[in-house]
Parts: C-alpha cells; structure tokens; sequence
C-alpha cells in the first residue's frame, strides 16, 4: 500500500548535477544544482535563477557541461553548491579539482566527475518560477570504470548521491553520506 504524501517538494530527493561553464576571463565555474535532468533523448533541462555567475555564463558562452557528482567528491560538489561565483572568483580552485577544455562545446570538463554531458543550448526561458534551460547532449563522457561490459554506463557503478532537502543532507541508497552546506566548508 502507498501512503500519501501530499505535495511536499521537499520530500523528493533529486540527483546532485554539476553545471560547469566558463567565466569571461576563462577560468571555470562549477554549480551544484538538484532541479534538472533530461529530459528527452538527446535534451537536458536545468531550472536556476537568473542571478546565478553560471546562469550569466551559459548565457554568454552557449553552452555548458553537467556532470553526475559522486561520492567521493562530496565535499567539494557541496562547496560549488554553498560558494557563490559571484562572490568567490577562485571557489573552482580552492577544491583543487581539475578541469580540461570539452573538444565539443565552450565549458570546462571536470576531471573527478565520473560522467559528464557537453551541452549546447538550445533556448533560454524565463518562467515565473524561473530560469529554465534547455540543452542539447553533444556527447556523453564516462570514465571507463563506470561503464559495464555492456558499453553504457553502469548506475550501479556510479557512487552517485542525491539531495534530500527535507532532511538537509546527500544520501545514496538510502544511507546518508554527507550533510548539505556543512560538507563543502573546508574550502572556504
């Protein structure tokens, strides 16, 4: 039997997604963000405010890559999430993550994340609840230790964790492996 909830939105984990794109002197920017997906076979869509350094790039630059986070880079997806590109010019840095330039799209490739799609957009769309994003997938990048024997990527395989806002905090399988604007605060 299923038990009804109601519409509480903050009772729906949602996957932690990175957004990187690239700052108008080249250096690069990294979000966390828990409001997109795909959403067709070859189309992301991302849903943040207009005030946000990343929202302002991918504007600029047409473009952008969203990355899986894992687990094993918690604390710094919590920090892209907690430290604001308009405030902090150097938050990439100070994680100490590395980043190449994508051969498909004008965004950065984060290096850690396991699985990355380069993106170009598509259109821009301002909501009353919000920026919307649509993007086309260019191309899927996957570290080979993600991908089954199959040739597609492996969940399983991922170590991937979502966001649970109603209980602030990054869980994966049920078990909680991070605490959300705790974790990513030995950078700053």
């Amino acid at each position: 039997m299923k038990k009804d909830l109601g519409v509480q939105p903050a009772l729906y984990p949602m996957p932690v997604l990175m957004i990187a794109t690239y700052n108008d002197d080249d250096t690069v920017d990294v979000m966390n963000m828990a409001w997109g997906g795909i959403c067709a076979h070859d189309m992301v869509a991302l849903n943040i405010s207009r005030g946000h350094k990343t929202t302002k790039n991918i504007e600029k630059r047409g473009a952008f890559t969203l990355s899986i986070a894992d687990v094993a880079h918690l604390d710094e997806s919590d920090y892209f999430g907690i430290a604001s590109g308009n405030k902090v010019a150097d938050k990439f840095e100070r994680t100490g993550m590395t980043a190449t330039k994508s051969t498909r799209v004008d965004a950065p490739v984060v290096e850690e994340y396991p699985v990355t799609l380069e993106c170009t957009v598509v259109e821009m769309q301002e909501q009353p609840y919000g920026m919307r994003v649509l993007g086309r997938i260019e191309n899927v990048l996957a570290d080979e230790a993600v991908v089954g024997d199959d040739g597609k990527i492996d969940p399983a395989k991922l170590n991937a964790f979502a966001f649970d806002q109603f209980r602030s905090g990054y869980f994966t399988l049920g078990e909680k492996v991070g605490q959300a604007w705790e974790s990513g605060k030995r950078f700053m």
